[in-house]
This record gives structure tokens, sequence and C-alpha cells, in this order.
């Protein structure tokens, strides 16, 4: 019994080893590119660079104006990330604490609009937006990302906010406290791993969101980082060396913030799904 054990571990461990691997390859190939010239990459982008190039990383740094774009992409991320945790949180407490027909349907609505892919209604998203000349602002695009994200964490709040009981609630109202006053000082504390799990969520999508930026920010000085990237995209051409050294520059941060926060998603994930 204890051979098949052993066993079943090493199997176990071969799969997930050979599984990281296969999730890292693309991370790895991105990086050893980012350090060859062009005619390196085009020639064998498999092979190992002969020698470190850094240049590709200071023209990347200064083609893609990468202060403001970073400045952008943080501006942008951190107000919705906000905006999305507090809202989803306020309005999936109301629709827990106030079960009417009228609560139920729309949370149902929130949640049957999570299967609408956004291609099926960018089009009149952005002619909606253009006649009312919101289109090159970055508040309009934060604004967007509230509609599109609430979904999904009233969802998950939602079903949270049930294991609380209403005692506590009801304990602080007894005592004076005003029913904001009672949300943010009694429940969110409690929601503190489901609000760290859906802000991760959060940060690692609009981060790395391309398609709704690059439809509502037009002007140079508005483009998050991976809108930046399209700078080494000519009409002909691909500048690969700085272009990989961009990307890198650009998933860099987000995968920093997931790396120390890893951890939290596990915790709020395994709580919710107990809870």
């Amino acid at each position: 019994m204890h051979a098949h054990k052993k066993i079943g571990s090493t199997l176990k461990l071969a799969v997930l080893s050979l599984l990281m691997f296969l999730f890292l390859v693309p991370f790895l190939l991105l990086l050893l590119n980012s350090f060859k010239e062009n005619r390196m990459i085009t020639s064998n982008p498999l092979a190992l660079p002969t020698g470190l190039h850094f240049q590709n990383y200071v023209n990347a740094f200064d083609k893609m104006g990468y202060v403001d774009a970073f400045t952008n992409s943080l501006i942008i991320t951190a107000v919705s990330v906000l905006l999305i945790g507090i809202c989803a949180a306020m309005t999936g407490h109301f629709f827990v604490r106030n079960p009417s027909r009228f609560n139920q349907n729309t949370f149902f609505l929130m949640v049957a609009a999570m299967i609408i892919p956004f291609q099926a209604i960018m089009i009149p998203l952005v002619k909606i937006y253009g006649s009312l000349n919101m289109l090159n602002n970055k508040f309009s695009l934060i604004f967007m990302y509230l509609g599109f994200g609430s979904s999904l964490a009233v969802f998950i709040y939602h079903g949270f906010i049930k294991s609380i009981p209403k005692e506590l609630e009801e304990a602080a109202l007894i005592d004076g406290c005003s029913r904001t006053r009672t949300f943010f000082q009694i429940v969110f504390p409690v929601l503190m791993p489901t609000t760290v799990t859906i802000a991760i969520l959060n940060v690692l999508w609009i981060w790395n969101d391309f398609l709704l930026p690059s439809l509502i920010l037009v002007e140079p000085e508005q483009r998050t980082l991976p809108l930046s990237t399209f700078n080494f995209y000519g009409t002909y051409t691909v500048d690969f060396g700085p272009l990989m050294a961009s990307l890198v520059l650009t998933i860099l941060p987000v995968i920093v913030i997931y790396l120390f926060a890893q951890k939290y998603i596990i915790q709020g994930v395994m709580q919710g799904s107990v809870k």
C-alpha cells in the first residue's frame, strides 16, 4: 500500500512538473528573446541568446513612454478595482439583507449578464459613448470597467455575505451605528478575504486588457502599457527585440503583485466555497 502511494505521488509530481513547464515555456521564450537582436529572433527564436542585449529594454522604455503609460495603467486599474470592490460589496449586501422579488430578479439579471461576450456589445458601446463625446477619457474607461466587473464581484460577495450572522449588524444598529457605518466597520472587514480575491482577479484583468482601452483611448498620452507595445509595429516590419522587452516590462508589475498575493486568492476562494 505504501509503495502504491509513493508511485502515485511520483506520478502526480511528474504531471504537475510537466504542466508547470508547459505554462512557463511562453514566458521563458519571451524573456530569452527580449535579450536578442532582431536578426537572431527571426532566424531562430528558440535558440539561447549569445549575449545579453540590454539595449532592447532601453529602447522599449523610451519608445513606449513607459512612465506615462505605467501611470495611466496604475490610475485606471487602482480606481477601477477600488470602485468595483466597494460598489459590488454594498450591492451584494443590499441584495442579501433585502430579499425582495425585485432584488432577486436584479441579481439574476446581473449573473446572466456575465455570459454576454464583450465582442457582442463593443460596437454599440463605442458608438453611444462617441456620440456623447466621452471617448479618449480614462474615466469613461473606468466607468466601463465598473460596469463589466461588477456582475462577477456581486455574485461572489452575495454568496459570502449569506454566511455573516445578521445579529452582528443588529447589535451595531442597537448601539447607535448608522447603516453605512455598520457596513464599513462591521461587515466590510469580515469580507476582506473575498475583497482581496476580487481585487487581485480584477487587477490581472484590467492591467492586461487590450481590447477595451484600444477602443476608448485614442491619444498616445492616454494609452496604457498594453497599448504602448503597438509602437513597435510598423507598416511592414516589427521591431521584435524592443517589442519583447516592452512585453516583459508590461507584465512584470502584475506578476510581482500576483506572486505576493496568490495565497490570498486561494484563501478567499476556499473560504467562499466552504461558507
